[in-house]
């Protein structure tokens, strides 16, 4: 049996005043993922990752950036990703 793979774009926004997930950004609408940490040293990648972790409830080693490390625009992948993800990710991003 195959592991469930999901693929997703995300629109980090580095330097927030408070860490959140949702909104959407551009069309198709991207999940926006607004992170306190700086755009330093791949710091602000990290707390993209967490935030996405703890927003669906999911491991952080579950979660990749594929694409986009040093952009805003990123494309991530989730190894072992629950049934309603896609759902959930929808809502949020507000589809």
């Amino acid at each position: 049996m195959a592991v469930p793979t999901f693929r997703a774009a995300v629109w980090a926004k580095p330097g927030s005043r408070r860490t959140a997930v949702g909104g959407g950004y551009g069309e198709p609408p991207a999940l926006v993922v607004r992170v306190a940490a700086a755009a330093v040293d791949g710091a602000a990648n990290k707390a993209v990752v967490a935030a996405l972790a703890e927003a669906f409830g999911i491991r952080r080693s579950s979660i990749r950036i594929v694409s986009g490390q040093s952009s805003r625009a990123k494309r991530i992948e989730i190894v072992g990703a629950p049934e309603d993800l896609p759902g959930r990710w929808a809502d949020l991003a507000g589809r």
